[in-house]
């Protein structure tokens, strides 16, 4: 196991320091642009926060962009948001099917390893990457709060970078069950369906019939201005995560493990 791990890693790694420096890159960017945004953010923050439904959806309403928390949560929040979770389902699509696509299967499972623990260990991998990912953005962000002279929100930032990683984990085993039931790359779809989680979330917060039923998606839980407005999330939401990537991971395994392999 410890050398398909090793193995993905390498393997995986140019595509990870990609993803991570692009996307804590640009928050960097958003971050270090705040001071000399500052007059104009103030200006604009009371139009921002009463432009009623948009303002719900990009969280203007819960937070004032006139503040460097507020100006983080809902420009980082939604770059770190989208950047992470296209990142999660666009590794975990193709961990399973490259085998069979790639026609690199036939090595791989004439060794003496079993379907379960390839998928462990590609499971392990993918863990570890998007924790790297999350350790990455992390400093990045902290530097550019640093950079600025502003005191870096520990608190609400280990719990919004601490949400984001569940949300993409979820979205990530989910990702991981598709790919483990096709033998082609379905990445298309995994970043489809990361798109689809994105657009219901705002869809939530937008249209009051839809708000009951925010907590299925898993950008409720994962949602920047509430967290750094200091508000809980949804009270089913992290529970209803977590039992979807328990349900999910369990119908990866029995799904591979069953399934006929393509030559």
């Amino acid at each position: 196991m410890r050398a398909i791990i090793g193995q993905e890693f390498r393997l995986n790694l140019k595509s990870l320091l990609i993803w991570a420096l692009t996307v804590g890159g640009l928050g960097f960017i958003c971050i270090m642009m705040y001071t000399s945004m500052e007059g104009d953010v103030m200006e604009m923050a009371d139009s921002f926060s009463q432009m009623g439904a948009f303002s719900d959806a990009f969280g203007m309403s819960t937070l004032s962009i006139a503040t460097i928390g507020g100006f983080f949560a809902t420009e980082v929040g939604t770059v770190h948001g989208l950047g992470s979770v296209m990142f999660a389902a666009f590794f975990a699509s193709s961990m399973l099917s490259k085998e069979e696509d790639g026609h690199t299967g036939e090595f791989l499972f004439s060794l003496p390893v079993s379907r379960g623990k390839v998928i462990t260990a590609k499971g392990i991998t993918i863990l570890v990457n998007l924790i790297l990912f999350t350790v990455i953005c992390a400093v990045l962000y902290a530097l550019g709060f640093v950079c600025l002279g502003e005191e870096v929100p520990i608190s609400e930032l280990t719990r919004f970078l601490g949400s984001m990683l569940l949300m993409n984990v979820e979205v990530a085993a989910i990702a991981y069950l598709i790919s483990a039931t096709s033998s082609k790359n379905r990445m298309g779809l995994a970043l489809g369906m990361s798109l689809v989680v994105y657009v219901y979330d705002i869809m939530g917060r937008v249209i009051p019939d839809m708000k009951d039923y925010l907590f299925i998606g898993p950008f409720s839980y994962a949602n920047a201005s509430e967290i750094f407005a200091g508000m809980d999330a949804p009270k089913y939401s992290i529970p209803v995560a977590i039992v979807v990537i328990v349900a999910v991971t369990v119908a990866t395994y029995i799904a591979y493990i069953k399934k006929d392999l393509a030559s």
